[in-house]
């Protein structure tokens, strides 16, 4: 799974949302993230086959929403994300939430089907806290591909990558730049400026030091490409350090049926 991609949440334009994923690809991107609640994934395909990438070389992942976590939801609702982006198969399938319709028993058996059918190359979380990964690596007999959670300076999620890194789970961080808190914050800034780079850079080399994907929203072709630099950022060990000691908590995505 490449470490950077293109993150489309809220990116509901469908003309700008297919040119972004399209820039991000042609730019060098190989991971592209969406989701059924996002209501882009039609725009998202759209991007992927205008790009001139083969689909092969793309990593693309998706999300059932908490409302068609019942079983036979999970295989149509998914089937149609499938239809929505026009391609065969979606490299990694997400639990979107633990909410509402999601039952172990019955959601991640069928995540499993559409994984032995082909459909699906990978299965993975979002969202989950230790004990519902505990549960999800008992229903399965293997851990979780992945688990998408908020995680960004502000929210730097220690203990549940720590949990991760043991499991074997891969950490995939929606919202790195904290919704562009991170971009206002001092000593982001000043680190930035001693490298002669943007704050969204910072923030990514940062991620990416800890093991951490990124999956950053961009719509202008100016930033897809600002945050594609960061993959050439260094940061010093003191940088990181910096970063680490900021002691601001912000979660910017705590909807009612979260399970924190």
């Amino acid at each position: 799974m490449p470490m950077l991609g293109i993150g489309t949440w809220e990116n509901t334009d469908p003309e700008q949302c297919a040119e972004s994923v399209r820039t991000a690809l042609e730019t060098g991107y190989r991971h592209v993230d969406t989701a059924q609640a996002y209501g882009n994934e039609a725009a998202v395909g759209e991007g992927i086959a205008a790009a001139d990438v083969d689909r092969e070389d793309v990593f693309l992942a998706t999300k059932v929403w908490i409302d068609n976590l019942a079983r036979e939801d999970v295989v149509e609702s998914t089937e149609a994300s499938l239809e929505r982006l026009g391609v065969d198969y979606v490299d990694l399938l997400y639990v979107h939430w633990p909410a509402r319709t999601y039952d172990p028993e019955a959601t991640l058996p069928a995540l499993a089907a559409l994984v032995d059918e082909g459909l699906v190359r990978h299965a993975g979380v979002s969202n989950f806290e230790p004990e519902h990964l505990e549960r999800a690596t008992e229903v399965w007999g293997v851990e979780p591909f992945a688990n998408q959670v908020e995680l960004h300076p502000l929210l730097p999620q220690r203990d549940l990558r720590a949990y991760c890194e043991e499991a074997g789970i891969e950490v995939v961080g929606y919202s790195p730049l904290a919704r562009g808190r991170i971009l206002e914050h001092d000593v982001v800034g000043e680190i930035a400026a001693a490298h002669g780079v943007s704050a969204a850079q910072v923030a990514l080399a940062w991620a990416r030091e800890k093991g951490v994907t990124t999956i950053p929203k961009a719509t202008s072709a100016d930033h897809v490409r600002d945050n594609w630099r960061s993959l050439s950022l260094d940061l010093r060990p003191g940088d990181v350090e910096r970063i680490d000691a900021i002691e601001t908590r912000e979660r910017q995505v705590d909807p009612g049926w979260a399970p924190w």
